[in-house]
């Protein structure tokens, strides 16, 4: 069993919580090759699609400002039966009903494949931050933040949250051959529902500390918090993270 396997899970419950509060949600279907997701978007995607800066002047509609609220973070599973393929999930406004709007903004994205390891940790949690890749869009980002401008230019030719998806789609299915199955979760609705987010993000971040933490010691580096473990609130968190990290590389090995 995956390590995240347990989040995604949560983050389906999640999402079945703010549809029966009665939270403007859509539901879209995407292909799955990079090629037939990219075809149709109104705006490019790929290495240096995006041209530069989006000043407060040139924008549409700002995502996760620190005022509104975000969140964002990738779970992963070697499973993709435990992954709604192609699926794009977005809660809230889109960006042609928010003109000149601050919105809060989670985003949740899930990968599977067989083949994906913690080797590969890094690089997909960095993945979630890509928007030098995708014209009119700009991020800032921070861990378990996200921060993003859609520029003026962006949403008049249709950009919303269904082009975010798959051109994000895109981008992973391009530079991780060993995704095999992604979804996408986008949350705009309120700073509620984004802050309801915080104590999953918070779990991610911790498994996500040990998971590095294994990986720079197979490189020779012993990086540890600095911490007393005996006094240590997250202790019983981190003894089941170790527990489970060394099962799954008995496995892998």
């Amino acid at each position: 069993m995956s390590v995240f396997n347990a989040y995604i899970h949560k983050v389906d419950e999640y999402v079945n919580r703010l549809k029966e509060k009665g939270n403007q949600m859509r539901i879209y279907e995407s292909p799955l090759s990079v090629d037939e997701l990219r075809t149709g978007l109104p705006v490019n995607v790929g290495p240096n699609a995006n041209p530069g800066i989006i000043l407060m002047s040139d924008t549409a509609v700002e995502l996760g400002n620190p005022l509104a609220g975000s969140c964002a973070f990738v779970l992963w599973s070697k499973d993709p039966s435990v992954i709604n393929n192609g699926k794009i999930t977005h809660i809230g406004p889109d960006i042609s009903e928010s003109q000149g709007a601050s919105l809060p903004f989670g985003q949740i994205i899930m990968v599977a494949g067989k083949n994906l390891a913690d080797k590969n940790h890094e690089s997909l949690m960095n993945h979630q931050y890509v928007g030098y890749q995708i014209e009119g869009y700009m991020l800032k980002s921070a861990p378990d933040k996200i921060w993003g401008r859609v520029s003026n230019s962006a949403a008049e030719k249709g950009f919303d949250f269904q082009t975010l998806g798959k051109a994000m789609m895109s981008i992973f299915r391009a530079d991780e051959p060993g995704v095999e199955a992604i979804e996408i979760v986008f949350v705009t609705s309120a700073k509620e529902d984004v802050q309801e987010l915080t104590g999953i993000a918070e779990q991610i971040k911790k498994i996500s500390r040990e998971i590095v933490k294994e990986n720079w010691k197979v490189k020779g580096y012993d990086i540890d918090c600095d911490f007393d473990c005996s006094s240590c609130s997250d202790k019983p968190v981190c003894d089941d993270i170790r527990e489970v990290v060394a099962v799954r590389k008995k496995k892998e090995n």
